[in-house]
């Protein structure tokens, strides 16, 4: 099997570009779908196994299969973003073999995030694991590459400092408010959505307690859970554009496909609000807030690549822990590589596990012969010990058959090197006690 991987992630692509190729957790079996389809994957051949990462900061494609086929897994995902092969190249990567097991088991660790050490994206790849199993997509090929990515994560975090002192996204957005506002405890605060990453900030921010703290989102019920924990109220998304005046601070995190706050709602708040300064952090792919909106001089925007200056401050703590890590991850890519290599098919370099399978079959099939001529035997009324004696015999002499056979063809160097494996093989106790008893 070949595994391959293609991806853009925070450093490669620029936000919009990123926007294109987010797929939410429910689009992620459709879109395995699609996918599989296209690399010739039907019911009856089950071809090609996938997996579809895809975060705020990173949308990444695993696939596993008898030939890589980067070019094409690139031309389909150009498609599905409305955007040309050659402009998705310029701005992803493309992986192979080991390459693809080192570059998974970093992103698990947190050392390709956008904040180092950050736990967060593990459970995103799980989740984006059990939706590719869900969906039928995952093989055995893809499950162990993710298992063991897992394995080396859990290690990290466990093993070196990776995580300590990490800046989140929540936290670098508390430390940007705090440097507009003197006192957070005294602005008015709106969340819109109430997924994960806004439970985060909201977590953040309700710890400076602020004077109102409020959650708009597009089902009421999950919504007012949020704002029950947190002491705040809730509101539809319909009522956000007449009430936007009235927040301090905007932070912005959900699921929609198109901007859910425009420029000409914000214009409006700002003249309600006498053009005090909004405080707004969009950190949804795609963009929650239309990007016009930072150009107004009352409005400081904010995306989750504007955050990163901001986290980088606190990496310099982490890096010693980085070679710590590397370190576990090296040692699991070659782990995995093995594994792969013992997969191989038989009569390729390293192919070991189909070699034994068609031994042990082998054998089956000449223990079974030999167990059915000698209950015939018995039943004629034979005598057990000759049955049992014929039995072994005829197992001896199915077992050595070709290996004789060798032994006598070739000429004289084939034979010797032959003569030396079949020493290896079947006389190695023997050799020992006689290399034993000359003192070796």
């Amino acid at each position: 099997m070949a595994v391959w991987a293609l991806g853009i992630n925070h450093t490669t692509a620029p936000l919009d570009l990123r926007g294109r190729f987010a797929f939410a957790l429910d689009q992620i079996a459709p879109t395995l779908q699609g996918l599989r389809q296209s690399l010739g994957t039907t019911s009856s051949h089950p071809g090609v196994e996938t997996a579809i990462i895809s975060t705020c900061n990173r949308t990444e494609i695993y696939c596993a299969g008898e030939q890589p086929a980067l070019d094409h897994t690139l031309g389909w995902l150009a498609h599905s973003g409305g955007v040309t092969p050659a402009l998705l190249r310029s701005h992803s990567y493309t992986l192979e073999d080991s390459l693809v097991a080192r570059h998974a088991f970093r992103v698990a660790s947190g050392l390709d995030s956008m904040v180092l050490g950050e736990a967060q994206i593990l459970g995103q790849m799980k989740d984006a694991v059990r939706a590719a199993e869900t969906a039928g997509a995952l093989g055995t090929t893809l499950n162990q590459l993710f298992q063991r990515s897992f394995a080396v994560a859990k290690e990290v975090r466990s093993s070196t400092e990776i995580g300590a002192h990490s800046i989140s996204m929540a936290a670098a957005a508390v430390r940007l408010a705090s440097q507009l506002f003197e006192d957070l405890g005294k602005i008015r605060v709106l969340f819109v959505g109430a997924g994960e990453m806004i439970e985060l900030c909201a977590t953040h921010f309700a710890a400076k307690n602020p004077k109102q703290i409020a959650i708009a989102n597009r089902t009421l019920e999950r919504g007012e859970k949020l704002a029950t924990r947190f002491g705040g109220e809730v509101m539809r998304l319909a009522d956000l554009p007449e009430r936007l005046h009235e927040f301090d601070a905007v932070i912005s995190c959900t699921a929609s496909s198109l901007p859910i706050i425009g420029l000409g709602a914000v214009e409006r708040a700002l003249k309600k609000r006498r053009h005090r300064p909004i405080f707004m952090v969009d950190l949804a792919v795609p963009r929650d807030i239309e990007p016009e909106v930072k150009a107004l001089g009352d409005v400081y925007l904010y995306t989750v690549d504007d955050l990163a200056t901001v986290v980088q401050t606190a990496q310099a703590n982490r890096q010693a822990a980085v070679a710590q890590a590397e370190a576990i991850i090296d040692a699991g890519v070659q782990s995995f590589m093995h594994w792969m290599e013992l997969r191989s098919p038989a009569g390729a370099t390293g192919g070991v596990v189909p070699l034994i399978q068609q031994l042990n079959a082998q054998t089956d099939e000449w223990r079974a012969a030999e167990i059915a001529r000698a209950k015939k035997l018995l039943a004629k009324g034979e005598n057990v010990d000759a049955v049992l004696e014929a039995l072994s015999r005829g197992l001896t002499q199915k077992m050595l058959h070709g290996t004789l056979a060798e032994l006598r063809a070739g000429d004289a160097e084939m034979r010797a090197q032959t003569a030396q494996t079949v020493s290896r093989l079947f006389l190695r106790s023997q050799t020992k006690t006689t290399n034993n008893s000359n003192g070796l």
